[in-house]
């Protein structure tokens, strides 16, 4: 099979032998794919890794895989076969798949070292995104969209409306994982909201904001290019070089009020994170989606106490969170115009390497999502 995959530590390279996946369990989905989106977190398994995937030699903690395996963990696709106990989907569906894995999936993989094991207790309370053990397939787990198929348990498959395009469709994914920050910080249609941040995932909150009715979207990013992005999709932009108090600038930005209701910290980085926590309101929450690397940063707990304010995380999604967010882009709640704008490049997977990873190692300011395709259903052009 065809795919670009990861074989050791510093090395990604597209293959045309690797194994066919195959269904190993009744409950299992076999997916043709049709595009899938190259995440800032496959660059970091090439440039920090192996982060998720298995040590080199070694076989992932959850499911017991080895490398190589083919990654991709935001994809569409349409379903092939499934095993005779599917009843979620059917042949011919056209679905994206929600990649989570959890200690809820280890039943279909004989190889899972936690197979026959204990819960987790996360996992027995219906939190399967913050499970002790979880992963994603195409990312450590199993194999994933960057191949011409693969196999999912029918839990995390999605069927989408066959009006939905499939290129649209793989960003379902980083649309979800905005879509579960959004419900982690409990906004409510008609709030102020601040994103701290213009890649990937500072877009895709802007589209999940908007679909979720915010009154008003500020976006907090340095860089010119990425700026100009935001405000095509009809948001407000700030640029904190501008000002020697970015802070208070952006608390005096909503009518009337003495900052945000909320604030997404998009970056990762000190400066956003410390901006995030003070351009909210009283009561107001501060949401970290950025996933950090391992150098810990001091703040001041008054600044959270003294206005009642609340900090917190968010990681993953749910298969609800796509759910709601397919449905959210099927009535336009999330115009498919303003997804468009975040497809940047679309590639053949056999230049999955120079023409997507490199380039978006390379020229991350021209860049937010490229799309790898098999080309087993759309033409680049689509």
């Amino acid at each position: 099979m065809r795919a670009l995959a990861y074989f050791k530590k510093g090395d990604i390279h597209f293959a045309d032998d690797l194994p066919e996946p195959t269904i190993n369990s009744d409950e299992e989905v076999l997916i043709e794919v049709s595009w899938a989106g190259i995440c800032g977190t496959d660059l970091h398994e090439y440039s920090d890794g192996p982060i998720f995937m298995p040590q080199d030699g070694g076989s992932h903690p959850l499911s017991g895989k080895k490398l190589p395996q083919p990654m991709g963990h935001e994809m569409s696709g349409i379903v092939s076969k499934i095993g005779s106990k599917v009843t979620k989907v059917k042949v011919g569906d056209h679905v994206v798949v929600e990649a989570g894995c959890s200690c809820m999936d280890v039943k279909r993989w004989k190889e899972s070292p936690l197979k026959g094991g204990k819960t987790c207790s996360a996992c027995e309370k219906g939190l399967v995104n913050i499970c002790a053990h979880a992963c994603f397939t195409g990312l450590g787990t199993s194999g994933g969209g960057f191949a011409e198929r693969l196999t999912v348990s029918q839990d995390h498959c999605i069927p989408i409306p066959k009006d939905l395009p499939l290129d649209v469709a793989a960003l379902v994914e980083p649309l979800s994982v905005t879509w579960h920050a959004a419900k982690v910080a409990g906004f409510q249609k008609g709030q102020t909201a601040c994103v701290l941040g213009a890649g990937p995932i500072g877009l895709a909150t802007i589209l999940t904001l908007k679909g979720l009715g915010a009154s008003k979207i500020v976006v907090s990013e340095l860089a010119q290019i990425r700026r100009d992005m935001a405000a095509s999709m009809g948001v407000e932009v700030f640029n904190p070089a501008e000002h020697k108090d970015a802070i208070a600038e952006l608390r005096k930005i909503p009518e009337g009020a003495t900052g945000f209701d909320a604030a997404f910290d998009c970056s990762g980085v000190k400066a956003t994170f410390n901006t995030a926590l003070h351009v909210t309101t009283f009561r107001g929450v501060s949401v970290n989606i950025a996933i950090w690397g391992n150098k810990p940063i001091d703040y001041y707990p008054m600044d959270i106490t003294l206005q009642e304010k609340r900090l917190t995380g968010s990681i993953g999604y749910t298969v609800q969170d796509f759910k709601e967010v397919v449905e959210a882009i099927h009535t336009g709640e999330i115009p498919i115009d303003d997804c468009r704008q975040m497809i940047t490049g679309k590639q053949k997977l056999e230049d999955g390497w120079e023409k997507g990873f490199v380039e978006l190692m390379n020229h991350k300011e021209t860049n937010v999502k490229i799309l790898l395709t098999p080309n087993n259903h759309n033409e680049l052009s689509t």
